[in-house]
């Protein structure tokens, strides 16, 4: 009797793909498991009788967007949301640019301790800086309300310029407060990206005469629009769907975000209307998976530094 034996690299190859199907099937269920929830929040959105249990809607209907942005307050939950967060998006890019760009061209002794505290504040839980923040807004709100109320005695305008400017209850209050709590991690994107630019591209444009204005517009930012797009999308998505912030510094309906649209959807007296709910989950949703997918190329790049000296 002849026994074949079968090649050891043979048996190593087959064990090797038998395991890449366990772990491709054990992915696939995992993402299927984690996409379930997204599922049916999609499936709700459009179902007319959307309810609290997973089902295959009979029909499909448009009726809970338009509810939402017609008859609710759908229209100025997105506005103020898009307001507030693109203002502070691009607010926070402006400072992490000067802030990076000082941080990487300074070789003082202080700048590796004066990083590590930027990112300290950061990791900092922001439960925790609700009382601080909220005694500086007050104060700062105090005196930008004797402001206004000396330079106007119209009672309509005042109410108009306290709700643009008030640090609590206002539209400034919010963005400079989504602009602080961004800000330590677009300084240190930004400086980790500007590392990386040699300062030889600096001297050859000052050699050929062009001013320091001139060579930050037309050198050092086309070579960092990797890191501005990377931080400013961090900083965008972070700020979207920051909750706290917007809970603890307004109090009129008029400023209200998305995400106490929502909130505010939960604590209804009357039933929970699911494809209302669904359709405000799918609104508030869509603009962060938009940004993820375009900052996906520029992650890897954005990580792929460090402190320098």
């Amino acid at each position: 009797m002849v026994t074949l034996v079968r090649p050891a690299n043979e048996e190593t190859i087959m064990t090797h793909h038998a395991s890449q199907r366990r772990a491709y099937l054990t992915l696939v269920l995992i993402s299927l498991f984690c996409l379930m929830p997204f599922f049916w929040v999609v499936l709700a959105a459009f179902d007319p009788k959307a309810s609290q249990f997973l089902q295959i809607p009979d029909g499909i209907t448009v009726n809970h967007f338009w509810n939402l942005l017609a008859n609710e307050s759908g229209v100025r939950w997105v506005l103020n949301s898009v307001g507030i967060v693109g203002t502070a998006t691009l607010l926070t890019l402006i400072l992490a640019g000067f802030g990076g760009y000082a941080l990487s061209r300074t070789q003082a002794w202080w700048k590796r301790p004066l990083l590590y505290a930027i990112i300290l504040v950061r990791i900092v839980p922001p439960p925790a800086l609700i009382v601080p923040v909220y005694k500086v807004m007050l104060f700062l709100n105090e005196w930008i309300n004797n402001l206004i109320n000396s330079l106007t005695s119209d009672v309509a305008q005042q109410v108009v310029l306290s709700r643009i400017f008030s640090f609590v209850d206002g539209y400034l209050g919010l963005i400079l407060i989504q602009t602080a709590m961004q800000l330590p991690l677009a300084i240190w994107i930004m400086k980790t990206f500007f590392d990386a630019i040699p300062k030889d591209y600096e001297e050859a444009a000052a050699l050929d005469g062009a001013s320091q204005w001139q060579t930050v517009r037309h050198v050092l930012i086309p070579l960092a629009l990797p890191g501005f797009a990377a931080a400013g999308l961090f900083a965008f998505i972070n700020a979207w769907g920051d909750f706290l912030m917007p809970l603890m510094f307004t109090s009129s309906p008029e400023l209200q975000t998305l995400p106490l649209g929502m909130f505010r959807a939960f604590l209804r007296v009357d039933a929970i209307d699911y494809g209302f709910l669904t359709a405000l989950a799918v609104i508030y949703t869509l603009p962060a998976v938009i940004a993820f997918a375009f900052a996906r190329k520029f992650l890897t790049q954005t990580f792929s530094g460090g402190v320098k000296g």
